[in-house]
């Protein structure tokens, strides 16, 4: 991928998308999408693994709602990554990643992912520039296992405005329903928005092969960047060509 300046790209929908048409859509697009995850789980082929990244309060946990609500649970299954545990931290960084992906027939969700090992851990110093290129070739070459194994790899960047982050976490303190998610870190990673920026661009420049490319979501809006979510894999669903197994039935 050519290099991005995230401060060029949209963080809003396009002008002439419309909110309540856009709703409407986000309803069938749901509907098809609960036909297209049986057909993935009959076909039994292929798995296809979701990854959600962005910058603190981007949205992911709604995202996930919205574009996965009505989804048979026995089909997709969510992981959210924490910061890693001591046992984690014994094996190669990768470890723990490989141990959440989909089975053939599943989807899998990622809130977080193997990405977190070259963002955070940069931006607080705990590795190089050196280590951050050998894990970049790591990802890259894992990706393309799975990929070979049958899973259909998308990446999400959920791009949110320094404005829109800046309200949601103040509503973090200020909204009692959304005051669970607070974290005691939310001020100073929003403080540090222009090193993850600028640790992001370089994920983008080193981990987005044509095979496997970032999709970068504009997500200012949550109706439009379920839209934008929810149609990316639809898209990639149809074009799997997933069909239901024939059986062959016995005379007597």
């Amino acid at each position: 991928m050519a290099d991005i300046d995230l401060t060029q790209l949209p963080t809003r929908s396009p002008a002439s998308a419309r909110k309540a048409a856009t709703k409407r859509a986000n309803k069938k697009l749901r509907q098809e999408l609960v036909e297209l995850q049986d057909r993935l789980y009959a076909d039994g082929r292929h798995s296809v693994l979701i990854i959600l990244q962005g910058m603190d309060a981007s949205g992911k946990d709604g995202l996930i709602r919205r574009v996965f609500s009505g989804i048979n649970p026995q089909g997709v299954r969510v992981y959210a990554f924490k910061e890693p545990t001591e046992n984690e931290l014994a094996h190669d960084f990768l470890w723990r990643i490989h141990q959440q992906t989909p089975a053939r027939g599943m989807m899998q969700v990622f809130n977080r992912s193997q990405y977190e090992d070259v963002l955070i851990t940069r931006v607080d110093g705990l590795i190089d520039d050196a280590e951050a290129r050998r894990r970049f070739t790591a990802i890259n070459n894992f990706e393309k296992l799975l990929q070979q194994a049958g899973t259909t790899v998308l990446k999400f960047y959920l791009h949110v405005s320094e404005e829109e982050q800046l309200e949601r976490l103040q509503e973090r303190i200020t909204d009692p329903d959304k005051r669970w998610k607070y974290e005691a870190g939310d001020e100073k990673k929003a403080s540090q928005r222009a090193a993850y920026r600028a640790v992001y661009e370089d994920v983008f420049r080193h981990c987005s092969p044509a095979t496997c490319p970032w999709h970068i979501v504009p997500a200012d809006q949550n109706w439009y960047k379920a839209h934008f979510v929810a149609q990316t894999l639809r898209d990639t669903l149809v074009a799997l060509d997933l069909q239901y197994p024939t059986t062959k039935v016995k005379k007597k």
